[in-house]
C-alpha cells in the first residue's frame, strides 16, 4: 500500500501522478530508461522539443553499458536474466534487459558488451520468443562483430540429447562473427542454480572490470510496488497446499463405443485463501511426489536401505526413501547420470550409445527408458549417498490452466494425461511423475502448487480481435480458459478452435462444453481431426491446410494465432502447415512466409505454449 505525502511535499499533483502512472504502466524496461533520460534533460533546463525526441532516445539508449537478452519458454531463462540485471544494476553499472523478440536486431553491430540467457526446447529448438533472434545471428544477415565481448548462459534439460544446443550454437556463432568471449559459457541443467550462480558471479566480476560505474541521476522512490511484490507469499519455492475438489477421468467414461486407451483427468483445485491470481494463458506449477511403488522397486533393485540417513552437499539429512520420493528425479534419465552409470557398469553397449555417433540410440534411451530400466539392464552398485548426489533434483511440472478465474473464482482447473504403461517382463508399470501424483491425489487431499506467469501467451488486448486456437489432446486446456474468458468478458472477436485426438468416441475432451459454446455463440467455429477414425490418419495440420484460405484471411484481418501441445511433432507439423498456407494463399516465397510468421510472433499474434 503506497503512502500518501502531505500536499506541501508532493512534487506533482494527484492528477499528474495519475497521468504518470498511466504512462509508466505502458512502458517496458527500455522505455523507462528512455523516459528517465528525457525527464533528466528537462530537469537540467534543457529544451527538448518534440522533433528532438529521437536524439534524446539515442542518448538514453546508449546509457546502459551492458545489454542482457533472454529467450525463455517456461520462465526460467527470464528469471535468471532478471536476477543478473538486478545484480549489475545494484553494483552501479548501466544495464538494459530485453526479451529476444523485443531486441532491435540492427543494434547488434553496435553492441560492446552482450550477455545472452537462453533455453533450449525439445529437440534442440529455440524458445518461441527467440526464434527470429537466433535465425538472424545464424543467418547471412548477421554482421561481423569484432568489437563485441559476450557470454552465454545456456539452459536445458539433459534428459534430451541436444542439451543446451541453442546456447552452444549462439556461443559458437558469435565467436565465428569475430566477437570475443567475455567469460565462459554456462550450461545449466534443471538444477539451474548450481551453474547459474557461479556464472553470474563471473558476469558481475567482468562488469566491474570492464564497465564504468553509472552515476544515478537521482534517487527515485517507486510510486507503486513492483508487480511481483504483490503476488502473495506463495511461490515456486513456497507452494500453496491446494485442496483437490474434483479429480475426474474424462476419456471413455460410460460409453461402450469408446475406443480410448488414454486416462485423461480433469482436476479442479481450490486456491481459496492463497492470494494466488492468474490470467488465461498462465500455468500452474505442481510439486510432485514420486510413485511409491517405483521408489520401492529402486531400493530393492539396488539392495539399499530406504531408512538409511543420507546427507547432501547442501547439508540436508533425510532418509534415502525420502530423497527418492520427494527430492530426486527418478522417472527421467539424464546424460550425466548415464555417463556415471556406464563407468560403474562397465557396459560397452552403453558406452556406444553415449558416443557422438549414437545420437538416435541416445534419444531413444532418454525418451523411452526410466532409471529402473537402466539399473536392471546394466546392473551396477551404488552407495546411497553417491546415488543421491548423482541424481538430478526433482523439479516441478507446469500445466496450462484450463479455466478462467472470471468463471470459476478461486479455483484452477487442469487437464492432465495420466502416463502409465506396461513394460515387458515387469509386473510394475511405468509412470509419469506428476501425472501419476495427480491421478493418486484424492478429492479432499492437497497438492503443492504455484502460479507460473506466461506473458507471451495472452488473449488480445483488443476484444474485437479474432483468435485461432490449435490445441490437440490436452493442448486444448488453455483454450478452454480462453473461450470462458472471452464469453464472460463479452469480447466481440470470433473464436475458432482446431482440436484433434485419436478417436471421437472417448477422446473428445470437453465435448459437451464445446457443443454448448457453439450453440451460445461463445465458440464460432470448431474443426475436428480424429486421426484413427478412418483408414488414413487426419491431424489438426491437415484440417488447417483444408481451411487454408480462410485461415490466411483471418490472419490478414488481424487475428491472433495460438498453438498448444506437443513440441516434438505436433507443433513442428502445425508450423510447417502454417508456412505452406501463408506461401500458397499469400503468394509468398518460403523465406517470405517464414518472415511473415516471425513478424506475427514479434507482434504477439503468433504464440505457442509447447512442451
Amino acid at each position: 500500500m503506497s503512502a500518501v505525502l502531505p500536499a506541501q511535499f508532493q512534487p506533482i499533483t494527484d492528477e499528474q501522478a495519475a497521468l504518470l502512472g498511466r504512462l509508466t504502466d505502458a512502458l517496458d524496461h527500455s522505455g523507462l530508461w528512455w523516459l528517465s533520460g528525457y525527464a533528466a534533460g528537462l530537469a537540467r533546463g534543457r529544451t527538448v522539443p518534440t522533433t528532438a525526441l529521437a536524439a534524446v532516445a539515442s542518448e538514453t539508449i546508449a546509457t546502459p553499458q551492458l545489454t542482457i537478452v533472454y529467450g525463455s519458454q517456461t520462465g526460467n531463462a527470464r528469471r535468471q536474466a532478471e536476477a543478473l540485471s538486478t545484480q549489475i544494476e545494484a553494483a552501479g553499472f548501466g544495464v538494459r534487459l530485453l526479451r529476444a523478440d523485443a531486441y532491435p536486431l540492427r543494434e547488434l553491430k553496435n553492441e560492446r558488451h552482450l550477455v545472452i540467457v537462453i533455453s533450449t526446447q525439445g529437440d534442440g529448438d529455440p524458445p518461441d520468443d527467440a526464434r527470429a533472434f537466433v535465425e538472424f545471428i545464424a543467418g547471412k544477415r548477421a554482421p561481423k562483430l569484432p568489437d563485441l565481448r559476450y557470454s552465454v548462459l545456456a539452459l536445458g534439460d539433459s534428459s534430451y540429447p541436444k542439451f543446451c544446443a541453442i546456447g552452444r550454437q549462439l556461443d559458437a556463432r558469435l565467436a565465428e562473427l569475430g566477437a570475443t568471449r567475455w567469460f565462459e559459457r554456462g550450461d545449466a541443467d534443471l538444477d539451474i542454480d548450481t551453474v547459474a550462480t557461479p556464472w553470474m558471479a563471473n558476469a558481475l566480476a567482468a562488469a566491474k572490470d570492464a564497465l564504468k560505474p553509472q552515476v544515478p541521476l537521482a534517487t527515485v522512490t517507486p510510486l507503486r510496488p513492483h508487480a511481483q511484490a504483490a503476488a502473495g507469499i506463495y511461490t515456486r519455492d513456497h507452494p500453496f497446499p491446494a485442496e483437490v475438489l474434483v479429480n475426474q477421468r474424462i476419456t471413455g467414461r460410460g460409453d461402450r463405443r469408446a475406443t480410448s486407451n488414454k486416462d485423461v483427468r480433469h482436476v479442479e483445485l481450490s486456491l481459496e485463501g492463497s492470494g494466488l491470481k492468474y490470467e488465461p494463458g498462465d500455468a500452474l506449477g505442481v510439486w510432485p511426489t514420486n510413485p511409491p511403488r517405483l521408489v520401492a522397486a529402486l531400493l530393492a533393485t539396488l539392495q539399499l536401505d530406504g531408512d538409511a540417513p543420507v546427507s547432501s552437499h547442501g547439508g540436508q539429512t533425510l532418509p534415502l526413501h525420502e530423497w527418492l520420493s520427494t527430492k530426486r528425479e527418478i522417472t527421467r534419465l539424464s546424460r550425466p547420470f548415464l555417463t556415471q552409470h556406464a563407468q560403474r557398469a562397465g557396459a560397452v553397449a552403453l558406452d556406444a550409445i553415449l558416443a557422438t555417433d549414437g545420437m538416435a540410440a541416445l534419444a531413444d534411451l532418454l525418451a523411452n527408458r526410466q532409471l529402473i530400466d537402466l539399473l536392471r539392464e546394466y546392473p551396477a552398485a551404488w552407495k546411497a549417498d553417491e546415488l543421491v548426489a548423482a541424481l538430478r533434483p526433482l523439479a516441478p511440472r507446469l500445466y496450462s490452466i484450463a479455466s478462467s478465474a472470471r468463471v470459476v473464482g478461486e479455483e484452477a482447473h487442469l487437464t492432465v494425461t495420466h502416463i502409465e504403461y506396461a513394460v515387458d517382463g515387469d509386473a510394475d508399470p511405468r509412470w509419469g511423475t506428476t501425472s501419476d501424483f495427480l491421478a493418486r491425489s484424492n478429492e479432499g487431499g492437497t497438492v503443492p502448487v504455484f502460479i507460473e506467469r506466461n506473458e507471451r501467451f495472452r488473449l488480445p488486448s483488443e476484444a474485437s480481435r479474432d483468435i485461432i486456437l490449435i490445441g490437440p489432446g490436452t493442448g486444448v486446456a488453455p483454450f478452454r480458459a480462453f473461450v470462458q474468458e472471452r464469453a464472460e468478458s463479452g469480447a466481440s472477436g470470433r473464436n475458432w478452435l482446431f482440436f484433434g485426438n485419436p478417436h471421437a468416441h472417448g477422446d473428445f475432451l470437453y465435448q459437451l462444453e464445446w457443443q454448448d459454446a457453439l450453440k451460445s455463440g461463445a465458440l464460432h467455429r470448431l474443426d475436428l481431426a480424429f486421426s484413427r477414425d478412418q483408414p488414413h490418419k487426419i491431424y489438426v495440420q491437415d484440417r488447417l491446410r483444408e481451411r487454408g484460405a480462410e485461415v490466411f484471411g483471418w490472419l490478414q484481418s488481424g487475428a491472433h494465432l495460438y498453438v498448444c501441445g506437443d513440441a516434438t511433432r505436433m507443433a513442428k507439423d502445425v508450423h510447417s502447415a502454417l508456412l505452406d498456407i501463408i506461401a500458397t494463399h499469400g503468394g509468398k516465397s518460403a523465406d517470405e512466409a517464414n518472415d511473415y510468421l516471425n513478424d506475427l510472433q514479434a507482434q504477439g499474434r503468433y504464440a505457442r505454449d509447447v512442451y
